[in-house]
């Protein structure tokens, strides 16, 4: 088992940059692909990025390509979201995830762990 809190968020103007941090707990986070995902308001959950249990490999939506980075550090149990050029569009709930699987997941059902979310707000 596993658990996630996340940190980094908060209020930032469009085309600023923010860094979400998720610590987890546990021995075995080198075991579990992880991923971040956002929810605004009335929306469901959506995918945001995702990373191998290795790091080898990294999935984004569309739109965050170019934008935004996943990394992980398996030395220090954390997974990082860098959020470059921000757009009033990128606000919401931001939540890592993770499963105890080799390679990236992209539906939220697919995640056993969540944080508790971390608020993004990007001012126009």
């Amino acid at each position: 088992q596993v658990q996630l809190v996340e940190s980094g968020g908060g209020l930032v103007q469009a085309g600023g940059s923010l860094r979400l941090s998720c610590a987890a707990s546990g021995r075995t986070f080198s075991s579990y692909a992880m991923g971040w995902f956002r929810q605004a308001p009335g929306k469901e959950r959506e995918f945001v990025a995702a990373i191998s249990r290795s790091g080898t490999s990294t999935r984004y939506v569309d739109s965050v390509k170019g934008r935004f980075t996943i990394s992980r550090d398996n030395a220090k149990n954390t997974v990082d979201l860098q959020m470059n050029s921000l757009k009033p569009e990128d606000t919401a709930v931001y939540y890592c995830g993770a499963r105890a699987v080799l390679h990236t997941l992209v539906v939220p059902a697919q995640y056993d762990y969540w944080g508790q979310g971390n608020q993004v707000t990007v001012s126009s």
